[in-house]
């Protein structure tokens, strides 16, 4: 019978615990693993206009530098967890580490487009066995209670940062030579590999992999991210987007049903049971969804509204990090003292308060009366929902099944961020264009003429669509605070009465 999280064996009982400077730099290891995934999903948006301008890279396939690496992270989240379950969380996340630092090499020697998307699709797979097993090592290694929350809080300060960071890092190295937004993995990952050490490996789930689960859920997911993604591109309508989405729609069927009948299922539906873990992803949809949405709006926004250069947009996103590690920060203390919901309903408020006012900036807003405020208390919000939302889906899960709840969480944020994005882009862009057609374009062609009577009225329309984006976006955050009221119910975490297992060398 498999224990909970924070129970030994027998055996294990009368092991010691890792020392301290041992478990703080397995927090190290795990911490930069989770904010190198992070980053890596924004760090080329900055650098786009010149790995299209050097490697020659059309329009139409331009957006699948990022898009790849979001196709394969979101697809594969779910194999990369169970992976981790059935073969050794340590040894899967050495695995992850390995071949994202291997797949950056390789993008960032890449000499046309063909090898570059295919060494973001190599990187989103090497994050999709990283991501998952790197938060169920939390679980792992830090005994739920005080310790775990700690953990969490500079995990979720991590994965919050990663984002504007990304954005940051981008802008710096891009005026150096793009290839270095690549990289810049590197050493990250060398050093990585060697901090593995430090971490225990935990129990092995003896089952087996549920290889129909595995190939009908990732089809399924790949699927289903894929007709998101092209959706933004090609509009909903388009005969490709509806067929991938039917394609998903069977697929994932065929999985639920195969996950009820097969006994080692890749996605045990046992873990849906617990109304908290229900509701914390449930949460985790929506939020990812507000929140890859503002980051695309903003950075929109600064660039073609306010003129700044890439590294220019890149440090006005720091007032976001630092709420963010704020945030966090404060929620993992308070995570020992309050419930869950006390904790994650306030953060909600204030981030729906950001949001708002985010939705009130125009073509001549102050960056530092404004948005930079306005960014900052989004920030503070988001950070405070992140730690409850993560406890609340790891908190009481059996050892066998750590893995795969952490791979649903990180799911559903990306499929999440993916359809957010996708909707918020079409609502923005028809808000716009219902103001002035094709006012991206015409933008564009107004700054080329120097045509400022043009240049405002086009400025003014896309302030418009990024204006509502927020304003939807606050709308997804209310959602997210009626599904905390209503399904987290848990009380305080308290520290566990058991000692986890000790370091495995």
């Amino acid at each position: 019978m498999s224990k909970p999280l924070g129970a030994v064996s027998a055996a294990g009982a009368d092991e010691a615990p890792p020392a301290v400077q041992r478990s703080g730099l397995a927090l190290l290891t795990i911490a930069m693993a989770q904010l190198m995934v992070a980053l890596d999903g924004t760090i080329t948006n900055i650098a786009l206009p010149s790995i299209q301008s050097d490697l020659d890279v059309s329009a139409s396939n331009l957006a699948w530098v990022v898009n790849s690496y979001a196709l394969a992270f979101g697809g594969l989240l779910l194999i990369g967890g169970r992976a981790g379950d059935l073969f050794g969380r340590r040894r899967m996340f050495r695995f992850g580490i390995a071949v994202f630092t291997l797949a950056s090499l390789l993008g960032g020697l890449a000499p046309n487009e063909g090898l570059l998307i295919g060494a973001r699709v190599l990187q989103g797979i090497g994050a999709a066995v990283t991501a998952p097993t790197a938060l169920s090592l939390i679980a792992t290694n830090f005994a739920e209670g005080e310790a775990r929350n700690k953990a969490m809080g500079v995990y979720g300060a991590m994965a919050g940062m990663g984002s504007t960071l990304g954005l940051l890092l981008g802008g710096v190295l891009t005026d150096v030579d793009w290839r270095w937004v690549m990289f810049v993995n590197i050493p990250i990952g060398v050093a990585l590999l060697a901090g593995t050490k430090s971490l225990a490996e935990g129990e092995r789930n003896p089952g087996r992999l549920d290889i129909p689960g595995a190939v009908t859920g990732t089809l399924g997911l790949v699927s289903l991210v894929y007709a998101i993604t092209r959706s933004g591109e090609a509009g909903w309508s388009d005969v490709r987007t509806l067929g991938c989405f039917a394609a998903a729609a069977v697929l994932l069927v065929v999985f639920l049903a195969l996950q009820r009948r097969v006994a080692h299922p890749m996605m045990p539906l046992r873990l849906f049971r617990d109304r908290n873990r229900f509701g914390s992803y449930a949460m985790a949809l929506f939020v990812g969804a507000g929140m890859f949405a503002t980051f695309y709006f903003l950075t929109l926004y600064m660039q073609q509204i306010l003129g700044y250069s890439p590294i220019e947009s890149g440090f006005a996103y720091l007032p976001f990090s630092v709420g963010m590690v704020l945030a966090a920060t404060v929620g993992s203390k308070l995570a020992g003292r309050l419930a869950p919901r006390r904790i994650a309903a306030p953060g909600l408020l204030i981030g729906i308060a950001g949001m708002l006012w985010l939705s009130t900036l125009d073509p001549g807003s102050s960056y530092v009366t404004a948005l930079m405020p306005a960014m900052f208390v989004t920030a503070v919000g988001l950070g405070l929902t992140f730690i409850p939302m993560t406890l609340g889906a790891v908190s009481g899960v059996d050892q066998q099944d750590a893995g795969i709840a952490s791979a649903l969480l990180n799911t559903v944020q990306q499929v999440g961020g993916a359809l957010g994005l996708a909707v918020l882009a079409t609502i923005a862009t028809t808000t716009a264009d219902n103001r002035l057609p094709d006012a991206a374009v015409t933008l564009h062609k107004a700054l080329a003429a120097k045509d400022l009577t043009l240049v405002h009225r086009a400025g003014d329309a896309l302030t418009q669509g990024f204006s509502t984006a927020f304003l939807v976006a606050a709308a997804l955050y209310v959602v997210a605070l009626l599904i905390t009221l209503a399904a987290i119910t848990a009380t305080k975490q308290e520290p566990a009465d058991e000692a986890l297992p000790g370091h495995v060398g």
